[in-house]
Parts: C-alpha cells; sequence; structure tokens
C-alpha cells in the first residue's frame, strides 16, 4: 500500500511598515526629561505607530537599559525592535534580538507641536476649523523635509523635491511635480488615495503596499495620476 504526502504550503507577503526611530543619548535621565517635554508638547504624535529606539549612542557600561525601554512603553511608545542593543545589558533579551543597523540613515522628522490643546504642524496649515482634517501647504518641499499630519489628509500647492517626504493619514494632493516620497494611509486607511500633477517621484505609499520608482508604469511618469489600492496592489493611472 502507498501513501501519498500532502506538503503544506505558508503564503508570505511583502509589507513596508514606516516606523520611526528613537536615539536616546545619556545621559538618560535627561534625555527622558526632554522626551517628556516633547510628548506634552505634542501629544498625540506616538499614538499608533511603531517605533525602533537605537541604542548605538549608549555605552556598554550603562546600567538599567532594559528597564529604560519598559519607562519608553510606560509612555504609550509602541517599540517594535532595538538597533544597537549590547548582550551584556542586563535583561535586554526581553526585547528580542536586535534589528540589523540600516545602511541608510533616517530622515529627521520634526513633531508637530499641540496649541491650546489642538494639533498644528510647523510647516503647514490646517484648514479652518476647530477639527480640521487637511493640513495645505503653501509652499515647495524642500529634500530633507519630511511633513507628517497623521489627522487627514495633505495638500502641496508646490511640488516635493527628491529626497523629502510627506506623509498623511488620508489622501496626499500635490498640485506640482512629485520627485520625493508620497506615503497616505498612514495610520491603517486602504481608501486613501495619492494625486499629484507630474510623477517623478522615488516613491508612492498607501497603507503600507508601496510602489518604487523602478516598478511605477512608464507610460505615467512625467503625467498627473491617480494612486489608489485595489486590494493588495495598487493601481496608478493617468489623469486627463
Amino acid at each position: 500500500m502507498t501513501t501519498s504526502e500532502t506538503k503544506s504550503l505558508i503564503r508570505l507577503r511583502g509589507r513596508s511598515i514606516m516606523a520611526l526611530v528613537l536615539a536616546p543619548e545619556v545621559p538618560l535621565n535627561d534625555w527622558l526629561k526632554a522626551l517628556d517635554a516633547q510628548m506634552e508638547r505634542s501629544p498625540n504624535f506616538f499614538d499608533a505607530r511603531p517605533v525602533v529606539v537605537d541604542l548605538g549612542s549608549v555605552p556598554r557600561e550603562q546600567q538599567g537599559v532594559a528597564q529604560f525601554l519598559q519607562l519608553l512603553e510606560q509612555r504609550g511608545i509602541r517599540i517594535i525592535g532595538t538597533e544597537g542593543a549590547h548582550p551584556a545589558w542586563d535583561g535586554i533579551e526581553a526585547w528580542g534580538r536586535p534589528l540589523p543597523v540600516s545602511s541608510k540613515p533616517g530622515r529627521e522628522i520634526e513633531a508637530p507641536d499641540a496649541t491650546h490643546g489642538k494639533t498644528a504642524a510647523p510647516a503647514g496649515t490646517p484648514a479652518s476649523g476647530a477639527e480640521a482634517n487637511t493640513l495645505l501647504i503653501d509652499r515647495p518641499v524642500r529634500s530633507g523635509e519630511s511633513i507628517v499630519f497623521e489627522r487627514g489628509d495633505i495638500t502641496v500647492l508646490g511640488s516635493v523635491a527628491s529626497g523629502a517626504e510627506v506623509m498623511a493619514g488620508g489622501s496626499v494632493h500635490i498640485y506640482g511635480t512629485l520627485r520625493g516620497r508620497a506615503v497616505a494611509g498612514l495610520s491603517g486607511h486602504p481608501g486613501a488615495r495619492i494625486f499629484c500633477s507630474r510623477l517623478q517621484a522615488e516613491l508612492l505609499a498607501i497603507d503600507g503596499v508601496y510602489q518604487t520608482a523602478d516598478g511605477m508604469p512608464a507610460k505615467a511618469l512625467g503625467k498627473p495620476v491617480h494612486a489608489w489600492l485595489d486590494g493588495e496592489q495598487m493601481k496608478i493611472s493617468v489623469l486627463n
């Protein structure tokens, strides 16, 4: 009697995750005080955002690093991994195997300040109304800038330079040329969309699904386009 063996297969899917990187410096207590001050000015900045803690600047002889990470979690910071952690630190193994250090430095992101209990991004102007859900940027976004607005859409009246980044909880509207990166649906919004007047982008991303410049359709380059999600696939069409 012969028997046949059925092999089980698992499905693998790739997904891009946008994580913030915190890089604490010694003395850690002073750095925590500065973090608390920042969180007081911008109380919702870390909400639902994955965070990687870069410990590369913390000396090997530093004590209480694992307890320091616990203090970060107690502040509502969601740590998904660490970089540069030394195995000799007591209790560090509870935070998992350190992530490989990226070969590319992350871009700095300026946390918005809260004014009278309302969040306002310094790089632009929220639309009128107490609960405005659109951030208006009435100038070009320069190389190296990162503009983040998780409460809704971002509208840029100028262009977005190569090396610049615009990240919105809702949709992204760019009235000039998009040469940098546009990220829509940052906090989990698959219905978000990206519009631009001229596509020359380094990256487009919606709800974690992304396309780099190499994967964008040639017929869309240099044209006004509209990008959206169809299930797990990003679609890009030329606007008439």
